[in-house]
């Protein structure tokens, strides 16, 4: 295995995919997200909309990432699910069920949905082609290292393989700040 290449990182913070009937509820039918900046998965952008999380506990607002999905998505930090006093699964992406739920309020309605709310395992997004030069394959699992004042090992990281995809580790805002961690820094696998 190449452990020798580094691999970028993207610290995401808390944020929400809708689906397509939810965003027509939150934001008006046929309501089209307006793209605030693109991130660094191809087709995947920051919006310039936002929408509020309402448990019995508390509230938070998070920004809606495009495009839609076929079924709506929250990710938050653990940190963030302890605000609003939930407990959300670690989860790859789309892994919802039996995952906690709340309400989202938008600007025009707002939607309850009965599960949806994960904290996202931290992964690798790579090509078939750096899969290979790293001798990896689609969700194996492998540990990271981080450098610098604070440099740890993360385990368990999931590699998401696909050729839609640019090599990048996602961790959430947690895990950045335990490693002191940004976004655009670098990390490696190791044996």
């Amino acid at each position: 295995m190449d452990t020798a290449k580094k691999i970028p990182v993207g610290v995401s913070a808390r944020h929400i995919h809708v689906s397509r009937e939810d965003l027509d509820v939150l934001y008006g039918k046929g309501y089209e997200l307006t793209v605030m900046k693109d991130l660094s998965q191809p087709g995947q952008y920051a919006a310039k909309e936002n929408v509020e999380l309402v448990t019995e506990k508390g509230t938070m607002k998070v920004r809606i990432l495009g495009p839609v999905r076929k079924q709506t998505q929250i990710e938050l930090a653990l940190t963030d699910a302890v605000k609003l006093g939930i407990t959300p699964p670690v989860r790859d992406s789309g892994e919802l069920k039996g995952s906690p739920g709340l309400t989202i309020k938008g600007p025009q309605g707002e939607v309850k949905i009965d599960e949806g709310v994960i904290a996202a395992c931290r992964h690798i997004h790579m090509t078939p082609a750096e899969a290979e030069v790293f001798c990896l394959n689609d969700k194996d699992i492998v540990k990271v290292r981080c450098g610098g004042d604070r440099g740890l090992i993360f385990d368990n990281v999931l590699v998401r393989v696909n050729d839609n995809y640019s090599l990048e580790m996602h961790i959430d805002t947690d895990e950045g700040n335990a490693a002191m961690l940004h976004t655009g820094e670098a990390v490696q696998i190791v044996k």
